[in-house]
């Protein structure tokens, strides 16, 4: 943690939603005139798409059939520690992109399944901003939490995770529903071992829970849609948060534990917004006097 250079680490697995919940950190951002550096979880996987499939294939060959982009070994953690240690020591640091598809590609010149150069931070920035798969990794090599000053994970019940992965990846990546299901089957192991334990390490976990059957993920026609959903936000230091404010100003909600709130899911950007921009200012004004 740095006092004077702040991390703000999103953790949650593929399908989980994370890009939304960045989405509503862009907009407090914006609105309260922060400066934000942002680096994606992607960018630090060892291996470029190529790559990536033909260690697979050694992996299976060697009996690992459980090696995916979820497992510690697929990706470069000590050099996401070390850019979060050399930003909250310095304020600066450097990253590259994954890039995904062909709209990735017309954007940062590079082809798909292939990585950007590795560049710089913008100077001046007042935090850092991590969203994707390992941001609060506690293993033998590395303790990534340590150094976030405000971790959030994201973590939909696995039968919607799942139903938002399939969707995802067939219309946005051309995957056939087969193909998503047995990448799921291959990343069972590690999101037991390397994803869920980050969600012991986080400071608030939003988690969307379905009011509708979602029995078969594997042939839901959509997606549940936020007035479908309840959402449980469980604070791990429930010390200083206002719950009697929060429930006032969030229509339906209550409280089911002492460190925890219900809301409606249509409510979840008021809530992130209620919850986090006190939470970043915070950090701000911190960093600023620091």
């Amino acid at each position: 943690m740095s006092k004077k250079h702040p991390i703000i680490s999103v953790t949650g697995s593929s399908g989980a939603g994370t890009s939304t919940v960045k989405h509503t950190f862009d907009q407090i951002f914006r609105r309260e005139g922060v400066k934000a550096v942002s680096i994606e979880g992607d960018a630090f996987h060892r291996f470029n798409r190529k790559d990536m499939k033909a260690e697979l294939d050694r992996q299976y060959a060697a009996g690992n059939t459980g090696f995916s982009h979820f497992s510690y070994e697929a990706n470069e953690l000590k050099e996401l520690e070390r850019v979060f240690r050399e930003y909250g020591a310095t304020g600066t640091g450097r990253t590259r992109h994954y890039v995904h598809d062909n709209d990735e590609a017309e954007k940062y010149g590079v082809p798909p399944g292939e990585f950007t150069e590795w560049a710089p931070f913008e100077e001046g920035s007042d935090l850092l901003f991590y969203e994707g798969l390992h941001g609060s990794v506690v293993n033998d090599e590395v303790n990534l939490p340590r150094h976030a000053d405000l971790k959030i994970g994201v973590v939909p019940v696995i039968n919607l995770e799942w139903i938002q992965k399939i969707h995802r990846d067939k219309e946005k990546r051309g995957y056939t529903t087969e193909a998503v299901t047995d990448t799921i089957l291959r990343r069972m192991h590690a999101y037991v071992h390397c994803i869920i334990p980050q969600f012991t390490e986080t400071d608030i976990n939003f988690q969307r829970v379905p009011v509708v059957d979602t029995s078969n993920p594997l042939v839901a026609r959509w997606i549940p849609t936020a007035d479908e959903s309840l959402v449980v936000i469980r604070f791990k230091n429930p010390r200083g948060i206002d719950f009697s404010y929060l429930v006032s100003m969030i229509q339906g909600s209550w409280m089911s534990r002492a460190n925890s709130i219900v809301i409606p899911g249509g409510k979840l950007d008021l809530a992130m917004q209620l919850i986090l921009t006190p939470m970043i200012e915070r950090l701000v004004s911190e960093s600023k006097r620091a």
